[in-house]
């Protein structure tokens, strides 16, 4: 715990202007990032006596180790740049809103030749329009049965849809009249994009048109006598208003509008956002934070703000924004929405009418959802911390271990021997610091040598990487790491921006390996937690301290320990560290089945430079297998789309290099697969026979 005064900046040294701070701990990780307007008052309201301080405000002072600061020009750019350091950094202090599930959206892939209608969840991707979010798929795909009655636009997935290209048989939707089936060219790749753009304009809102346009041909197929195509307009003006009742009109129409609702107090606070698009509620999210210090509703909204509308630019901005109170100041978030929209953005507190009723019914959810959060997290922050409590008292720690990081060894009767490293801090997963390895030290199977080198990397690259941004204590100068660089150093606390050395590896990306733990959890029992122990001894690190959990009997074994520490079955901290450690197994064989895939998928032609899967595959469909095409010439392979000479001549050498690999068996039949029989097909690596199943069948034999 460190004391704020050892790294306050003296008086005058902070300047009165708007700008951006950002508080580190000893490791050199950001753990805070906030903005002001006047950097001086801000940061003087961190360093006054810590008793005054909010509880959280006060853990974040004394855990960090340093403050520096960025002056901009403007609020707006400080708004700007707060937001980029938050995503860019992930400081663990922050107000970060946490959605309580992953909400789906009605997603149309218009970056696709023939656009597809379909469910999304998570990050959005360019070029594809999204509709919601919603609160359940089967809300999604209910208005969407009703809507291909009218827009028949296709909802297959790509191997559907090649499957009936190649056969000339449309699915099931395309018999019924729901799929316009472009697959079989019923509708030219123009006429199908149109009607997916007319999908997407109804859903934006703009429905009385096209239900004006439908009523009209309606009544002109009737005076023409053209009953049975009037009934079908009829009955699809049905389904489109059906379909609109769904999402019941609160608001004038052409309203385009979200509304944001906080309910809040000591500790943390409920955020609920109602899209309103065209009058209706077209989709509503919620999400719950920690206070991390006495924060105001504004500045709670701010933070909203920030993480709604971050990365989004033109109409998924809306032109209005209700929320219950403004931040201060207001223009500089105000100018911030304007620019992601592109035109004119209101934010506004609704004083009177239609919206403040909604916004009122906005703010009962917000309560609500509080009130649920509550009730499920309150056991479960309660239950972490009893179980970080046990772990320690059971390891005999100082301190409860915040960060453990948890290592297993995973192969397959020996082959592809990789390890997973996972981290939890403060009792949660944290899948972006999550790290994979490959075994080089050594061939076949050891899974304690595995362990001993794993750690011996994982820590090598910590100490070097604590040498390089001068992190050891006085009188602290350990051996320098093979092929370490010296770090030309780091301006003092609070004046300058340290070296981009110190932050970032050298090509950009953030530096990793940086942060140690304060437990280091093995899958195994006495010998992996010697091996590990061993390579800690080795680097000279003795404040990290091991365990591990062996499977069997569930023992936790300490080093040098004849006997296993034995937890109660009912104990939280077991459960903790069986939650870890199944989590690093997963992650583990995760990785092992993949490169045992690839190896299985693996090619002569994968060894060309500068052959693409693209043109792997058009050589492969164009000579049928690969022993067609070791005996194509030269000027055969250049007959293939996108192959020049060099390239052929290049393939022709690499193929005469590989000894050709023996025949692909069915292991089901005991069949030999002559390749010349099964165009397309994939050959082992080589002198290695494929195996068609035996990856599935052999994975009892995977640890």
């Amino acid at each position: 715990m460190a004391d704020p005064s050892s790294y306050r900046p003296r008086p005058g040294e902070i300047p009165d202007s708007p700008g951006v701070y950002r508080f580190r701990d000893e490791h050199r990780r950001v753990i805070y990032v906030g903005k002001a307007k006047s950097l001086r008052q801000r940061l003087a309201n961190y360093f006054q006596d810590l008793a005054g301080l909010h509880p959280r405000t006060r853990s974040m002072v004394t855990t960090a180790a340093s403050v520096e600061w960025t002056v901009v020009s403007t609020e707006v750019e400080a708004l700007q740049l707060e937001y980029s350091w938050i995503k860019e950094y992930d400081p663990r202090f922050n107000v970060k809103y946490r959605d309580d599930k992953s909400y789906p959206y009605l997603a149309v892939t218009m970056n696709e030749e023939f656009p597809r209608v379909q469910v999304m969840r998570g990050h959005k991707k360019k070029g594809v329009r999204y509709f919601g979010p919603y609160a359940h798929a089967w809300a999604i795909r209910d208005t969407v049965d009703l809507m291909l009655r009218v827009f028949p636009v296709r909802t297959c997935s790509a191997g559907v849809f090649k499957n009936a290209a190649r056969t000339g048989r449309p699915c099931l939707l395309g018999y019924i009249g729901k799929c316009s089936a472009p697959c079989v060219e019923r509708i030219s790749p123009e006429d199908h994009r149109e009607l997916a753009e007319e999908f997407c304009d109804f859903m934006a809102g703009r429905t009385g048109t096209y239900l004006r346009r439908l009523e009209r041909r309606m009544a002109e197929a009737a005076e023409e006598m053209e009953y049975e195509r009037a009934a079908r307009l009829r009955d699809d003006i049905g389904a489109l208003k059906k379909a609109m009742e769904k999402n019941a009109v609160v608001l004038a129409d052409a309203t385009d509008a979200d509304l944001i609702a906080v309910a809040e107090d000591e500790l943390e606070a409920a955020v609920q956002i109602f899209h309103v698009r065209g009058g209706r509620v077209r989709g509503q999210r919620g999400w719950v934070t920690d206070k991390v210090e006495e924060i105001t509703t504004g500045a709670l909204v701010e933070h909203a703000l920030q993480q709604l509308y971050g990365e989004e630019t033109g109409d998924a901005v809306p032109r209005e924004v209700l929320v219950p109170a403004l931040p201060d100041p207001v223009d500089p978030v105000q100018e911030w929405l304007t620019g992601r929209r592109g035109s004119n953005v209101s934010l506004r507190v609704p004083q009177r009418g239609d919206k403040k009723a909604l916004m009122e019914t906005v703010q009962r959810n917000a309560q609500q959802a509080l009130v649920l959060h509550k009730t499920k997290r309150a056991s479960d922050l309660t239950t972490r911390s009893r179980a970080l409590e046990e772990i320690s008292d059971a390891l005999g720690l100082d301190s409860a271990p915040l960060r453990i990081e948890c290592y297993d060894i995973s192969h397959l009767q020996g082959d592809d021997v990789v390890a997973s490293m996972v981290v939890f801090e403060d009792g949660l997963a944290r899948k972006s610091e999550y790290r994979r390895f490959q075994i080089k030290g050594f061939a076949g199977q050891d899974d304690v040598r595995s362990m001993h080198e794993v750690i011996t990397r994982r820590f090598r690259r910590y100490l070097a990487e604590k040498e390089r941004t001068g992190e050891w204590a006085d009188g602290e100068e350990p051996g320098a790491e093979p092929g370490a660089q010296e770090d030309p150093g780091t301006a003092s606390a609070g004046l300058a921006e340290p070296p981009a050395s110190t932050l970032t590896e050298d090509d950009g990306r953030p530096k990793r390996f940086a942060y140690p733990p304060q437990l280091v959890v093995v899958d195994g029992g006495a010998p992996q937690v010697a091996a590990a122990q061993r390579a800690l001894d080795e680097l000279g690190i003795d404040d990290i301290a091991v365990c591990g959990l062996a499977k069997r009997l569930e023992e936790v074994w300490l080093p040098g320990d004849d006997d296993p520490v034995v937890l109660p079955r009912t104990s939280e901290g077991l459960y903790l560290l069986q939650r870890i450690r199944d989590e690093a197994h997963r992650f583990a064989i995760t990785y092992q089945r993949t490169k045992r895939a690839k190896r299985f998928r693996s090619s002569p032609l994968d060894d060309v430079p500068g052959l693409g899967e693209t043109r792997k595959q058009a050589l492969i469909k164009h000579f049928g297998s690969l022993k067609r095409l070791r005996s194509a010439t030269i000027e055969q392979i250049c007959d293939v789309p996108g192959i020049g000479r060099k390239t052929a001549e290049t393939i022709v050498a690499a193929l005469a290099q590989a000894v050709p690999g023996g025949p692909a068996v069915n292991t089901a039949t005991g069949e030999i697969m002559d390749d010349t029989e099964e165009p397309g097909q994939q050959t082992g690596s080589p002198g290695e026979p494929v195996s068609t199943g035996a990856p599935d069948e052999r994975r009892g034999q995977e640890r």
